[in-house]
């Protein structure tokens, strides 16, 4: 993509001009008395309004920020985005939002890293409500700066509106002074198409000591992650909030003149313009932006005796400086020939955006005084690679594992040549139960007796490696100490063990202790009180009802203690013989009474329940068993399967369904249990729709619910059977 223009702030200057005029004459000395009409003149209209100065300026003021608005609201993306995240070994969906600006025909939309960092998908909402999905063409960690594609096929041109889209224009940051109005636009707290209005406050702001970090260059919006290394941002106090982030900050000329990125309680701070517009170029041009690095960092003068030279801070090592000989604590005095300078931390950032922009593979010659000396020292640059890597999850082993990058072994340390770096376990799972288990910090350089070259290489051969019945053997490196383990044991998608049948009667009981049985009868007799006798079950057929005490089996007392014990008369019932009956002696009114109940099966309970997991809506859901039914009050007549995990931000909950809904029809395929809802999966999967109805049940109500299921490459559903 060509760079796009930087257009003249002419016709805004000229106007604020005309403003700046009205407000000349409305606050300065006073103007002279108007002349007397001349004889021949025709009386004044009766009743006419003649605007005052200061009318004329708010007038003025007001059509002038109308205007700017109008030039790049149209422009204005809402992004609502479904990330992915990974806590606790395993991997975590969410739900953020941010902000965003068309700035080309094609459909690329600018807006921050941090906004679309970890996502999966992203939908925008543009400001005349139309909606369509996009993808990640590049990112840019360094400056937080993301460009985004919408997919333009989704965008149906609406009833009166232009199928073009709309595009915003840059302006030129450098420009900008301290004082002159601009406009914060985005989505504040996901409420999208909001504008606010301030001045600029500083064009100069760096992040040094005392606020956000030690240095510019330290900056972190995530852990491990530089940002701001080559910025100098805008502050502003155009009030902005969450999820204005990655919106436009727009002059009175109606350009973008920066992408705002953080504040909040009233201060505000963008990046330039200058800067965003030519990451955006190499992000669209590229996928990514390349620099040069020296692995080196500087500081600046201040506080120190020196008058010039740029002082060495810090130096990577194994990077291009360290293998130069340079030594933190050195001076640069000239970078080819030229001098080189930073006092102030604000001089900073333009030097490391001058070296960073150089080709890699530069030959630098640089001069540094060490010692008294002058000592001549060439670097070469290398490709500044990113700070951190991806990251994925290994369900079947429980655990999850981040690239190793250049800056994290440095930062960690780490001995091992190559492999994968372990961020999180999950508890119960074959990684945390191996002996010695594995952790977060270890780094696995060989899983079946082959060596670990990076992440990319591991996931492609997981599949197989998955589903090793005998064990898996992995070596891995801990502090520098070489171990091994074998990852066997259940993996958390196995189906739930059912128990064997063994006897049941058909009611529910609470205990029945001494302090509570002196209250119930006069007999203070302890035992089992029925709290639910069960429909359609041999205890139904007999005379037990609500309320009854049980206080023997067979004969045998029953005297609950406490809590402890409700468990004790099912327990009791267990050790008898399935196909057998019970004696019951109860307590009613005062008076005791046998019942004999022919004894039945167990009831599936809702953890013996058979499930399925369908990774593609990010639902899981599970038979319906007695108890659902009887806790419901649902009659035969009612058929489905009950949502039992809804994933958070997936599909499913995307679409509306809830836990605990029972889910009675997908698209046209009623689903009466398990057996039905795959075979609508199955046929769904064939026709891959782009939008699927599911019609669900929530308490007496149903509801309909649209899902967008992403469909594998087959064209087939992604699901398990836990």
């Amino acid at each position: 993509m060509t760079s796009r223009p930087i257009r003249p702030r002419a016709r805004a200057a000229s106007a604020l001009a005309a403003v700046l005029s009205l407000t000349w004459l409305g606050a300065g000395s006073r103007p002279c008395p108007a002349a007397p009409p001349a004889a021949d003149a025709p009386p004044a209209a009766s009743g006419a309004v003649h605007a005052s100065p200061e009318d004329e300026l708010r007038e003025g003021m007001r059509q002038l920020v109308r205007d700017a608005r109008d030039r790049v609201f149209p422009a204005l993306v809402h992004i609502e985005v479904v990330t992915v995240q990974y806590e606790g070994g395993e991997e975590v969906k969410g739900r953020t939002a941010g902000s965003g600006t068309i700035i080309s025909k094609q459909g690329h939309v600018l807006t921050n890293h941090h906004v679309t960092q970890n996502g999966k998908q992203f939908r925008c909402t543009l400001s005349d409500r139309r909606q369509a999905t996009a993808e990640l063409v590049g990112d840019d960690p360094l400056t937080d700066l993301a460009v985004l594609k919408l997919n333009l096929a989704e965008l149906k041109p609406a009833s009166g509106l232009s199928a073009d889209l709309p595009v915003a224009r840059f302006g030129d940051s450098a420009k900008l002074q301290v004082g002159e109005y601009v406009m914060a636009m985005g989505s504040p707290y996901s409420l999208s198409r909001s504008v606010t209005l301030g001045i600029v406050s500083n064009t100069e702001r760096v992040f040094a000591q005392g606020f956000l970090g030690r240095s510019g260059d330290d900056l972190e919006l995530e852990p491990g992650q530089r940002t701001g290394l080559f910025t100098i941002w805008i502050q502003h106090d155009a009030l902005i909030n969450p999820g204005n982030s990655g919106g436009p900050l727009v002059d009175l000329a109606g350009e973008v003149v920066g992408i705002n990125e953080l504040g909040g309680a009233s201060i505000g701070f963008a990046i330039p313009s200058r800067l965003a517009s030519s990451v955006a170029d190499a992000l669209i041009a590229h996928g990514e932006v390349t620099r040069s690095s020296l692995g080196v960092s500087f500081r600046p003068l201040l506080d120190t005796d020196l008058d010039r030279g740029l002082l060495v801070d810090s130096v990577a090592s194994g990077g291009p400086a360290a293998r130069a000989g340079l030594r933190t604590g050195d001076l640069v005095l000239a970078i080819d020939g030229a001098p080189a300078t930073a006092r102030f931390h604000e001089d900073l950032p333009p030097l490391m955006s001058r070296l960073a922009n150089l080709p890699v593979g530069s030959r630098l010659r640089l001069t540094v005084a060490r010692g008294g000396a002058e000592v001549p020292v060439e670097v070469v640059t290398e490709k500044l690679e990113r700070d951190r890597g991806s990251e994925r999850a290994f369900r079947a082993w429980g655990l999850t594992a981040e690239e190793l990058t250049a800056k994290l072994k440095r930062d960690l340390a780490l001995a091992a040549p190559a492999g994968v770096l372990v961020t999180g376990v999950r508890g119960g799972s074959p990684a945390q139960l191996a002996q010695p288990p594995l952790a977060a910090g270890d780094v696995v350089t060989a899983v079946g007796g082959q060596p670990v070259t990076g992440l990319g290489e591991l996931a492609a051969r997981y599949p197989q490696l998955a589903g090793s019945a005998d064990g898996l053997l992995v070596e891995f490196d801990r502090r520098g100490k070489s171990y091994v383990t074998l990852l066997a044991g259940r993996g958390e998608d196995e189906p739930p063990v059912r128990e064997l049948a063994k006897p049941w009667i058909g009611v529910a009981t609470q205990p029945v202790p001494e302090t509570l049985a002196a209250r119930l009868s006069a007999a203070d007799a302890r035992g089992f009180r029925i709290t639910r006798v069960y429909p359609h079950t041999a205890a139904a057929a007999t005379g037990l009802a609500v309320g009854d005490l049980i206080v023997a089996l067979n004969g045998d007392p029953l005297a609950p203690r406490g809590m402890e014990d409700a468990g004790l008369f099912d327990s009791r019932v267990r050790r008898l013989d399935v196909d057998g009956a019970a004696t019951l002696t109860v307590l009613r009114a005062g008076r005791t009474r046998q019942e004999t109940v022919q004894l039945e099966r167990t009831r599936t309970t809702s953890a013996e329940a058979a499930r399925e997991k369908t990774e593609t809506l990010g639902l899981t859901v599970r038979e319906v068993t007695f108890f659902d039914r009887d806790e419901n009050r649902w009659g035969d007549e009612v058929a489905g399967v009950l949502a039992d995990r809804v994933e958070s931000a997936g599909q499913a909950d995307v679409g509306g369904v809830h836990p605990s809904d029972l889910v009675e029809r997908i698209d046209r395929y009623p689903v009466r249990d398990l057996a039905s809802y795959r075979k609508a999966l199955a046929a769904l999967a064939a026709a891959r729709p782009k939008r699927i109805a599911v019609v669900v049940r929530r308490g007496e109500r149903s509801h309909l619910q649209y899902l967008e299921p992403e469909w594998d490459a087959a064209g087939e559903a992604r699901r398990r059977t836990p």
